[in-house]
């Protein structure tokens, strides 16, 4: 079976390569290759078909308005109770009544998390996607933060609803102020944005927060390295790349930025290395262009 990289599930299924990192860290996706193999190194960049299936179905419960710790709670759940059930991630649907249930199909009947039969009924009415909202009553402050994070990464690709995202990133460090992810993102959506002030902070909030933290020091690099800060920006490239030796686009940052600096060989192997990586990928003609220069 085929297998996909990071960039790959990000870019069939809609969700930012920042986004499914976060689910990853939280361990709330777990590609399906390490899982079976037990191989560690194969964690950040192969996938197969049912981890797609997996993304969408998170997503679906979340444009349900179903939080991601209950998501997590809920897979828990059906471990322990129901251990028998394939995949409970991406067995979990919305229960379609109004409310934020979940449930799972089992031996022919729908079945809450905890084991309690739920009876069919014909849905009497539809839902419309989630729009910005505040986290549920009752949510736990950790909680809330996550809901506001995902109501940002939602919003923050989009132009027109780029001040709704920075509101949602702000409101997830008032909940929690040490979300290295809501900062990085918050920051992001900053340089967007062309401010390029904010952004900085940004990023350096998140790396005081998580010193290695990938996408942090990936855009901080990328702003030092427009400054012509080419060393500093080297070394925010060289810990990301530390951080996720799979990360296919560092080494073309690394291969950039080192040709500026005339260091043409070290750049060669960058070059090399992202072909390895991304045999099919964006900067594959311009990599073996620089390859075949002396």
């Amino acid at each position: 079976m085929g297998t996909y990289t990071l960039d790959d599930v990000a870019r069939i299924t809609g969700v930012s390569r920042a986004r499914l990192k976060y689910w990853e860290r939280t361990a709330l996706l777990e590609p399906t290759a390490a899982r079976n193999s037990g191989d560690s190194h194969r964690e950040a960049n192969e996938f197969e078909f049912r981890d797609l299936v997996t993304v969408r179905s998170v997503l679906s419960l979340i444009d349900r308005g179903v939080s991601l710790r209950r998501i997590r709670r809920s897979v828990d759940a059906l471990r322990e109770r129901i251990p028998d059930v394939d995949r409970p991630l991406g067995s979990l649907r919305p229960w379609l009544d109004g409310s934020r249930r979940v449930v799972v199909r089992h031996d022919g009947v729908l079945i809450e998390p905890d084991g309690q039969l739920v009876l069919e009924f014909t849905p009497s009415q539809t839902h419309s996607p989630v729009s910005l909202r505040a986290p549920e009553t009752g949510d736990s402050l950790c909680e809330a933060a996550v809901n506001w994070f995902e109501q940002g990464c939602k919003l923050d690709s989009n132009r027109s609803t780029y001040a709704e995202a920075i509101e949602a990133y702000k409101r997830a460090i008032e909940c929690h102020a040490d979300f290295a992810d809501a900062h990085c993102n918050l920051g992001s959506v900053y340089f967007n944005q062309d401010r390029l002030a904010s952004a900085r902070i940004c990023f350096e909030r998140a790396l005081v927060i998580d010193p290695r933290h990938v996408e942090a020091n990936l855009n901080l690099a990328t702003l030092l390295e427009e400054e012509g800060r080419y060393q500093m920006a080297l070394r925010h490239y060289k810990v990301a790349l530390e951080s996720d030796p799979m990360y296919a686009d560092a080494h073309v940052s690394l291969a950039l930025v080192y040709e500026k600096i005339g260091l043409r060989r070290k750049a060669r192997g960058h070059w090399r290395r992202y072909l390895q990586l991304e045999p099919a990928g964006t900067w594959v003609e311009i990599a073996r262009q620089r390859l075949q220069q002396e």
